[in-house]
């Protein structure tokens, strides 16, 4: 574990964060085992130099993130550490990805709308300035909550995509409902920041906790592009990895 040295008061970060930080830190380098039993409070108290409150909030940001498990009369131990791995390549599909991984995924419909276009998105989409069907929604992984994301759709292209993404959880399925056959992934930028008050929710997060998010285009065969997404990812459950040969 690492020592109190590395606490910074008065920083604008939480002490109970930073501490939880840490000790992430330790698990995803493996100097915390899956299983391994987390030292008591009082200890961990004594090496960060904060009072038991300040440690136990700790534990339970990490245990409501999935970082940790508590068990009832035997003590807090290090969760499954091993992380899914999201393969991001010229055929990016969520289902197929995880296949092998998990037993079961599942994407599921969180809102909608239909909203003018930005620049930002309009640009994306290759399209002039109009409607858009912008879809939120949230994956699973046999039940754990792992990505959030907002795609955007051309509204006259793809004017059902929300209601063919209820249907099926699965933007490909949503693409052939408009005539889309089949797209690639054209680009991808990979950034990190602080979940914000929806993933915080959806993911089942704890506030300060760490999102990737992956923004896309997709484009059909002919290359004109047909989704523009930005994709969060909790980056205690999962990794992103690219495939160079495609992208």
């Amino acid at each position: 574990m690492t020592s109190a040295r590395f606490i910074t008061r008065n920083s604008g970060v939480a002490i109970w964060r930073q501490i939880a930080d840490q000790i992430r830190g330790d698990i995803t380098a493996g100097r915390m085992a899956s299983g391994a039993r987390m030292p008591p409070e009082i200890e961990l108290a004594a090496r960060f130099s904060v009072n038991r409150h300040t440690i136990r909030s700790a534990i339970a940001a990490l245990t409501k993130e999935g970082v940790l498990r508590a068990e009832q009369g035997r003590g807090t131990f290090v969760a499954n550490s091993r992380k899914l791995i999201y393969r991001i390549g010229e055929r990016t599909r969520f289902s197929q990805i995880l296949a092998t991984q998990v037993r079961e995924t599942k994407g599921v419909l969180l809102s909608y709308r239909t909203e003018a276009a930005t620049p930002e998105i309009a640009a994306a989409l290759g399209m002039p300035a109009g409607d858009v069907v912008r879809i939120d929604t949230l994956h699973t992984a046999d039940g754990n909550p792992v990505t959030c994301s907002t795609a955007w759709f051309d509204a006259a292209r793809v004017p059902n995509a929300a209601e063919d993404y209820r249907s099926s959880g699965s933007i490909t399925f949503a693409l052939k409902a408009a005539g889309i056959d089949d797209y690639l992934r054209k680009s991808t930028i990979i950034a990190a920041r602080h979940a914000d008050a929806d993933d915080l929710r959806h993911l089942q997060l704890s506030p300060g906790a760490i999102v990737l998010v992956a923004t896309a285009i997709n484009v059909d065969m002919d290359g004109r592009p047909v989704e523009y997404a930005k994709t969060r990812f909790a980056a205690d459950r999962m990794e992103i990895a690219i495939d160079n040969k495609a992208l």
